[in-house]
């Protein structure tokens, strides 16, 4: 069974620079806000005039489809048992992006028979001919299957934020991955970020680390910084870059998304600055005597 991960990597492989770029969002530990960055990034590279289509690899705890208010009646799995075609177990998200369910089948993909492989093949080469971007929203940490994957797409993006928890972690994941395939290009982003320098410093760590233990040059995105807005889109089941367009956050996404799409240098770091105790109490003084 693993000449069938083997075979998965190299027909990706193939279609590189000749068909829609396969992108993995990924993170080393849960609760760092993975699934809420694939939802908005990928809702700004549709804007942009993008064909992008998100698959939910987060195996028993997707939650794309909650992001953006949508109610799943088929996955991938529908799919692959030979039910329905791709396009019937696609759904239509915000902004003009396309949504697919990764469903429970993947996790036991070392137990696939050759032709419910084969068929996974045929659905990926399709959504890559038709699709500019093809996002996997993968869950936290890896397990066999999910790293067999990972080593098949063309370029991941790292999801961490400031605690040396979710640093470690993120930099564990790399390692893994890069263990397998040391020509594996990463994207680094810190999110909810506290201030610019938070940001920064994190992203700074993560990329020393890299270079002194592995050798490996990573790219570097940028930093969120933590916003009120999204718990607020959340709540209405809408991305918070439709929602709050001007948001800080917001802004600072569609750089990070222009950064990526047009290879700019600069790194985009969170717009939000600290406000010390002090400013605060002056401004709530100041306007008690308005």
């Amino acid at each position: 069974m693993r000449d069938q991960a083997e075979k998965l990597r190299l027909k990706m492989l193939e279609s590189q620079g000749a068909l829609g770029r396969s992108i993995a969002v990924v993170s080393g530990k849960g609760g760092v806000g993975k699934s809420n960055f694939t939802t908005n990034f990928a809702t700004l590279l549709a804007k942009s005039g993008k064909k992008v289509v998100i698959l939910d690899m987060d195996i028993g705890m997707g939650n794309i489809h909650i992001l953006i208010g949508k109610t799943v009646k088929y996955s991938l799995k529908d799919y692959l048992d030979g039910n329905l075609a791709i396009q019937d177990v696609m759904f239509e998200g915000p902004g003009g992006l396309r949504y697919i369910s990764g469903g429970s089948g993947m996790a036991t993909i070392m137990e696939w028979s050759e032709k419910t492989f084969e068929r996974l093949i045929e659905g990926f080469e399709l959504l890559q001919k038709e699709y500019d971007y093809v996002l996997f929203d993968m869950g936290a940490g890896v397990a066999n299957w999910s790293l067999d994957l990972l080593t098949s797409l063309d370029e991941i993006i790292v999801i961490s934020t400031a605690e040396p928890t979710s640093i470690m972690d993120a930099y564990s994941m790399m390692k893994y991955i890069h263990m397998k395939d040391e020509h594996k290009t990463f994207y680094l982003l810190c999110n909810r970020a506290f201030n610019i320098e938070e940001g920064q410093d994190t992203i700074h760590r993560l990329k020393t680390v890299m270079e002194r233990f592995l050798s490996k040059e990573v790219v570097v995105l940028g930093s969120l910084p933590e916003d009120g807005v999204v718990r607020k889109a959340v709540r209405q089941q809408t991305p918070f870059t439709l929602l709050y367009p001007d948001a800080p956050i917001s802004k600072t996404m569609q750089k990070i998304v222009n950064r990526f799409l047009h290879h700019q240098t600069e790194e985009v770091h969170s717009t939000i600055k600290t406000t010390n105790f002090l400013s605060k109490l002056k401004s709530i003084f100041s306007k008690g005597r308005e």
